[in-house]
């Protein structure tokens, strides 16, 4: 009964994540290895809405999370190396511990996130909001020239 259950929730969240972004080209197949495994590096999750999504230590090396919707979602200890995040709202997420080591976090709404001792070494950072943003041990400043 509870496989049925889990099953079924999976199913209504992948069935939303499909819809919920016409135009948007994420492959529900990854959609649905990372809810089930944490697992999906070089991933295809462009413009997948991952809202509230509880991605505790995830692997998400060199994904495409290109325009994708993580309001609110947890991202902590979650390794993003390589991923390309260019566009995506991560709004109110928290990034506690997250590696973002060569992410490309260009044009990201990081309003309101959490980001405690974040690796952003060699992230490419253009204009990216951080209004309201918790900012501590990153090495994300404002501010600027090269």
């Amino acid at each position: 009964m509870k496989l049925t259950s889990l099953t079924t929730a999976a199913a209504a969240v992948l069935a939303t994540l499909a819809i919920a972004s016409p135009g948007r080209a994420a492959d529900p197949a990854h959609v649905q290895q990372l809810l089930l495994t944490g697992e999906c590096a070089g991933c295809d999750l462009s413009g997948a809405n991952l809202d509230e999504a509880h991605l505790i230590g995830v692997d998400l090396r060199n994904a495409n999370l290109q325009g994708a919707s993580l309001v609110n979602a947890n991202l902590e200890g979650a390794d993003l190396s390589g991923a390309n995040l260019a566009n995506a709202n991560l709004t109110s997420a928290f990034l506690t511990n997250a590696i973002l080591e060569d992410a490309n976090l260009n044009f990201v709404n990081l309003t309101e996130a959490q980001i405690y001792h974040a690796d952003v070494s060699g992230a490419s950072m253009q204009d990216i909001n951080l209004s309201d943003a918790e900012v501590y041990g990153t090495g994300i400043s404002v501010g600027g020239g090269e």
